[in-house]
């Protein structure tokens, strides 16, 4: 019942910025954390960022950190990823995620839906 749809993918070069934006619907998902997480050909699903509930505390891999952004609008129902500075080990599926907990959660264990992903590809 509830969905997921990630948007903003595409080919871009490193340096460059892309924004992705997951729109939800189903139902409001303002009780829940929500995250981003990445997988990129023969590695496994990681944690990229997280938000919690209300927007108010956010959490980020060490390898995103002061590159990439995690928002989210609740009146929307939905939650963005601003991502600047792209570098080619960025280059991934992206994916939305909403988790059975309020707070910031950084495992995949948590997280009870996804979106189909998003693909992002950076060129040097």
């Amino acid at each position: 019942q509830v969905q997921l749809v990630e948007s903003g993918g595409g080919l871009v070069q490193a340096g460059g910025s892309l924004r992705l934006s997951c729109a939800a619907s189903g139902r409001t998902l303002s009780n829940n954390g929500m995250g981003w997480f990445r997988q990129a050909p023969g590695k496994e699903r990681e944690f990229v960022a997280a938000i919690n509930w209300s927007g108010g505390s956010t959490d980020y891999t060490d390898s995103v950190k002061g590159r990439f952004t995690v928002s989210r609008d609740n009146a929307k129902n939905t939650v963005s990823l601003q991502m600047n500075s792209l570098k080619p080990e960025d280059t991934a599926v992206y994916y939305c995620a909403a988790a059975r907990v309020v707070y910031v959660a950084t495992k995949v264990a948590l997280y009870d839906y996804w979106g189909q992903g998003t693909q992002v590809t950076v060129f040097s």
